[in-house]
């Protein structure tokens, strides 16, 4: 099989691991279009070992649609193609005006369980799986119409938002990504959980997290360790859905958040194990928090060059961490190609 075949089946693959999990977003379709062209994929994990490199967007305009999991509204997001150094742009159209949100961290409010952004007197919650999908494929310029304050949960998972940009074909633009080069160790947190970046080893943005539930927790003790590509980022996370343990879920039934939710949306733990829910990695707990971490880390608005280390961490720690890179360092802005 020619190369470049045999690196198409290997992007494809979680996609046929997940088939039959049922998605709980579904991307739109449009009759008589072929296929996206994955391969394209390649290219950008190739581009990641260089720097600088040229900023994307998509193709064209895709949906999704789910509900939400803290509301159980009933939720439809549109992904939109945007010009060069606009960045990711949130649009709540069920206000009059439609009002936007900028993705970075300065707009980031404290919500346990997940990242929220609020601004010019809107917000949006539940951000960081589709941000992941965003910087995992490196679409740098993008707006996103939704219809609701919160973002659809999907299968909790980046996967359903991943197929869509697919779909979407993605596309380079001429101008330059700008990046900040993690110089020295910055850590913030504690000992009991932290999260530290450091200079990188190679090119781009490396992570290793280290999840600890304890020895007699079915979560167990988990770590992963990846140098995130396209390519990587496709296979080895985005599938990776978000989890909860059974006493957390009926905590937050009894108060009347999640009531929508079932063992089919997400991975429910009890002492045997998830509840009507076949994993789809061994270590599918750990793979979902460095999802989880890189959406925190996208809201830096550039690329971020370093190896990111994290014990226990969550979304607060992850922004911390983010806002005292921009804060320490130096951003290199980008410029564009010449002709």
């Amino acid at each position: 099989m020619p190369l470049q075949h045999r690196a198409a089946a290997r992007l494809l693959e979680p996609l046929r691991r997940v088939a039959d999990n049922r998605p709980r977003c579904k991307p739109a379709t449009h009759p008589g279009e072929g296929p996206p062209d994955r391969d394209f994929l390649l290219l950008l994990s190739w581009y990641v070992i260089f720097s600088p490199r040229q900023q994307h967007t998509i193709g064209k305009s895709v949906s999704v649609s789910g509900f939400g999991y803290w509301s159980g509204r009933d939720i439809h997001i549109e992904f939109h193609p945007a010009k060069e150094d606009s960045g990711i742009r949130f649009v709540r159209v069920d206000q009059s005006p439609a009002r936007s949100v900028i993705a970075h961290v300065a707009n980031r409010v404290e919500t346990p369980r997940r990242t929220n952004l609020d601004a010019n007197g809107s917000s949006v919650e539940m951000v960081e799986h589709l941000l992941a999908a965003l910087a995992g494929l490196q679409v740098d310029n993008c707006e996103i119409h939704i219809d609701a304050p919160e973002i659809a949960g999907c299968d909790g998972s980046s996967l359903p938002f991943a197929t869509a940009l697919l779909d979407a074909k993605i596309v380079p633009q001429d101008a330059l990504r700008p990046r900040l080069i993690v110089r020295e160790v910055t850590r913030v947190g504690s000992d009991s959980s932290w999260v530290e970046a450091r200079p990188a080893t190679h090119q781009g943005l490396s992570v290793k997290y280290r999840l600890d539930y304890g020895s007699e927790n079915a979560i167990g003790r988990q770590s992963l360790e990846l140098q995130v590509t396209p390519e990587s980022f496709l296979q080895e996370l985005a599938p990776a859905r978000t989890f909860v343990l059974d006493e957390e879920a009926q905590w937050l039934r009894d108060r009347g958040m999640g009531l929508r939710v079932t063992t089919e949306d997400l991975l429910v733990f009890n002492d045997e194990g998830p509840i009507d829910n076949p994993l789809r990695f061994e270590d599918e707990c750990v793979r979902h928090k460095a999802l989880d971490l890189i959406g925190d880390l996208s809201l830096a608005g550039c690329d971020l060059i370093g190896h990111f280390v994290a014990y226990k961490s969550g979304h607060r720690l992850n922004s911390e961490l983010t806002a005292a890179l921009l804060a320490e360092g130096q951003i290199e802005e980008g410029y564009r190609l010449s002709a």
